[in-house]
């Protein structure tokens, strides 16, 4: 129930997320969800693409170090409280929540939630014995292979 995200350090100047976008849609790889914060002079930029493979190897013809690691999406309902209700067990679980971000999912009444926690497996344990849907790579329609 992991998925496999690639993360980036782009220079925060003009127009390199787009060369960096370009050139994963000229290869017909699709962004399925993103992330990009600034850091000062670069940008750290966190990609749910549909065959992560390719688009690591694009990336690294681009000279762009890009490094994969694991997240959570979990389907939550699109209503105050929610996010609430998810974060309570892994709490009580002393489960940490490094990153995440957010997107409106498959249907009108729900979110996705992208989750890097301090243990993935134990999380995805807590979040399916509390009833949390957790969607994988088929539901996303992301290609994942092992080699990083």
């Amino acid at each position: 129930m992991k998925l496999k995200q690639i993360v980036i350090s782009i220079e925060n100047s003009p127009g390199r997320l787009c060369e960096v976008t370009e050139a994963l849609g000229k290869a017909g790889i699709n962004l399925r969800a993103l992330n990009l914060v600034d850091t000062g002079a670069f940008g750290q930029l966190r990609l749910l693409v549909s065959d992560v493979s390719n688009a690591r190897r694009i990336l690294m013809k681009m000279q762009i170090p890009a490094f994969i690691n694991e997240v959570v999406a979990a389907e939550i309902a699109d209503e105050p409280g929610s996010l609430a209700t998810v974060l309570r067990p892994l709490r009580d679980a002393n489960i940490n929540v490094i990153f995440m971000y957010a997107f409106i999912g498959f249907s009108s009444d729900k979110a996705v939630m992208i989750f890097r926690f301090g243990d993935n497996d134990k999380a995805v344990e807590v979040l399916q014995q509390n009833g949390i849907r957790l969607l994988d790579a088929e539901t996303f329609g992301i290609l994942e292979s092992n080699s990083q």
